[in-house]
């Protein structure tokens, strides 16, 4: 409970800082809704309507009370409740976000086992320029890159859009193979450090098979590090599918945000801007207790 209640600083700073960034953005709501040839007085009154008219510090005291009810305010530009609108866009973004984990976690743990146990082999320098390259390629590059071979040349997958369960194929392989680059180097690097252990050399001493030893008692004590990092990824996931669902028009957080953005309805982007970043701390938060659940050493921190 303790842990839990300092994740409320955290949270607050978010809201604050997302409602003052977006208040810096050039341009008016009204503008963008009305267009330029609307008169002085429908200005004025949709501006009132808005509640655009009070200062500044009336309106974010007005936007944290009705969020302590639960109320992420209504669209400017749609008159729709906020809340419908996450509801929507949310299990599109978390279903995004667990194939491209998973995608990520089939191909970089078993690259970067085969890379530890094949160190300074030909196979591990392959493996190991092959995980830079892909965690170099950006998502709005290699996005395309994809769609560009499966969509149009091959004509295997569908282009964009969520017509169908092969729709998310593209824009999970564009988030997952970034992901595998860095599970693969992170998997290499813990596997390696464990096989230099004393209780490896115990448990090869023992007469064990070098298979026993590497599931048995390797690969228990590599894979403890990369709990962290598959939750942290799970968070960065969930925040940076923007590009990616902006590029395969998939009807999640991230094109959701884009488009509030892009018709500055502020309170939109702010709830998106909350719901991603409460993701990403409760995330952050559940993966720590794992963590300190699999690894008794942890236990007795703080």
């Amino acid at each position: 409970m303790k842990r839990i209640a300092t994740l409320l600083p955290v949270i607050f700073g978010v809201v604050c800082l997302t409602f003052i960034l977006l208040h810096l953005i050039p341009g008016d709501p009204v503008d963008v809704m009305l267009g330029e040839s609307a008169s002085g007085a429908d200005r004025v009154a949709l501006r009132a309507q808005l509640g655009l008219d009070q200062s500044l510090p009336v309106q974010f005291a007005q936007y944290v009370l009705h969020l302590l009810q639960g109320d992420f305010g209504t669209s400017i530009h749609t008159q729709t409740a906020i809340s419908q609108l996450l509801w929507q866009a949310y299990p599109a973004t978390l279903l995004l976000a667990l194939v491209a984990l998973a995608i990520g976690l089939m191909i970089g743990i078993p690259l970067g086992i085969w890379s530890a146990l094949k160190a300074g082999h030909w196979q591990d320098v392959m493996i190991t320029m092959l995980s830079i390259r892909l965690a170099a390629m950006p998502a709005f590059w290699l996005g395309p890159v994809l769609m560009l071979v499966f969509a149009v040349w091959l004509g295997w997958l569908p282009v964009s859009g969520m017509a169908g369960p092969t729709s998310i194929l593209l824009p999970a392989l564009t988030l997952g193979l970034g992901l595998s680059a860095i599970l693969t180097r992170m998997t290499r690097t813990s596997l390696l450090e464990v096989l230099n252990e004393d209780f490896i050399r115990t448990a090869r001493a023992k007469g064990l098979t070098e298979r026993q030893v590497l599931l048995q008692h390797a690969l228990r004590a590599a894979l403890l590090p990369l709990v962290t990092i598959v939750g942290l990824q799970m968070g960065s996931l969930l925040a940076g599918a923007v590009i990616t669902e902006t590029i395969f028009s998939w009807n999640g957080i991230g094109r959701l945000l884009v488009e509030s953005i892009e018709k500055r309805d502020y309170p939109v982007t702010q709830g998106c801007v909350l719901v991603v970043a409460m993701s990403y701390v409760l995330i952050n938060q559940a993966t720590d207790l794992v963590y300190r659940w699999l690894d008794p050493r942890t236990r007795g921190h703080q």
